[in-house]
């Protein structure tokens, strides 16, 4: 996502994408953005199973 800079992934970061990237499980995707969401690295559109990801760049 940092290559790509503020446009990040076309559609935003999610969870499939995110364990088809890290190949990880669903719990520990989720785990994983909820602790880059937290650290203010990611910004959250929508809810539920429609979450998307951005990078926050200040």
């Amino acid at each position: 996502m940092l290559d790509a800079g503020s446009e990040g992934f076309v559609g935003g970061m999610n969870a499939t994408k995110y364990m088809s990237i890290t190949k990880t499980s669903k719990a520990t995707a989720t785990r994983d953005l909820q602790d880059l969401l937290s650290i203010k690295a990611l910004i959250s559109e929508g809810g539920g199973r429609s979450t998307r990801y951005n990078l926050h760049l200040p």
